[in-house]
């Protein structure tokens, strides 16, 4: 990327100095319009940027086994891509995380294969999608939950709204018969909570109405709140050592999003609805 950079800067130098005939008026409108292009290049926006994160080992050696599982389940119907609230499907740790059985009720019978990785952003997907993480698929489904790091890491509600957009658009190339569920983000008692508003408040203009026809936006932050205020007994970050802002939902919280997608889930994919089980009993509240 340093050197994409440079060399359209450099273009774009070279440009200016260099000794030209007098252009025409044409010309002079396509010289501007090549500089305009440099500048806003070496200013792109950092969320529509593939960006892996392959120092991580952890994060290496989950992509890779997310290649090899595309090879073991070509057949797969189902994809949900996305970051740590996606990822936490892999726990099974009671009662706080206790995923895995909301996996095996709501996912698993429906051929899913979770593509989420803990602090990802759009760019993080954007570079995944490019390196193979749907490769030779042919899904029903996409269930897209992505844009919470990008706004606590200090991006612009533009910003992430055009991460979302580009990740839409390479799912749709790659995918073009495959549905695409986008979810709002979730709430959260992060300061970057009143930009993700604005986020969601976009997405829902630009994807409710059916203005792409692969597209079906759902935004499920309601079943977050209590009489009008985050509910942080739904969520386990507050129940750590040292407590944190309430951001990935507990077991109980997983499920209520679980159950509350599931309508719009079995519709795109043309198959019946998972009943909902009972609740699980809520963990303790933290003092």
């Amino acid at each position: 990327m340093k050197l994409s950079l440079l060399h359209l800067r450099t273009a774009a130098l070279m440009g200016a100095l260099a000794i030209h005939p007098a252009p025409s008026g044409a010309q002079v409108s396509a010289s501007t319009d090549a500089t305009s292009k440099a500048r806003d290049s070496a200013t792109q926006d950092p969320a529509i940027v593939p960006t892996g994160r392959l120092a991580e080992r952890w994060w290496a050696a989950r992509h890779q086994r997310i290649l090899a599982q595309l090879a073991d389940h070509p057949d797969a119907q189902l994809l949900l891509i996305g970051d740590s609230i996606t990822n936490n499907y892999d726990k099974a740790d009671p009662p706080n995380q206790n995923f895995q059985p909301i996996w095996d009720a709501y996912y698993a019978p429906r051929k899913a294969l979770n593509l989420g990785f803990s602090g990802d952003t759009t760019a993080n997907v954007l570079w995944r999608l490019d390196h193979g993480e749907v490769a030779g698929l042919h899904p029903k489904l996409v269930i897209l939950l992505i844009g919470t790091n990008n706004t606590a890491l200090g991006q612009t509600a533009q910003q992430t709204e055009e991460g979302i957009d580009a990740v839409i658009k390479d799912l749709e190339h790659r995918l073009p018969q495959t549905r695409i569920l986008l979810m709002g983000l979730l709430p959260t008692a992060l300061p970057s909570r009143e930009v993700n508003f604005d986020v969601n408040d976009y997405l829902g203009g630009h994807y409710a109405g059916g203005e792409d026809p692969l597209v079906s936006y759902i935004d499920v932050s309601v079943v977050f709140y209590t009489f009008g205020q985050l509910d942080t007994s739904l969520f386990y970050d507050p129940t750590l050592s040292p407590p944190r802002p309430a951001l990935h939902p507990n077991t109980v919280g997983q499920r209520l999003m679980a159950s509350a997608i599931e309508p719009d889930v079995a519709r795109l994919m043309g198959d019946t609805p998972v009943k909902p089980s009972s609740p699980a009993t809520p963990p303790p509240q933290h003092p």
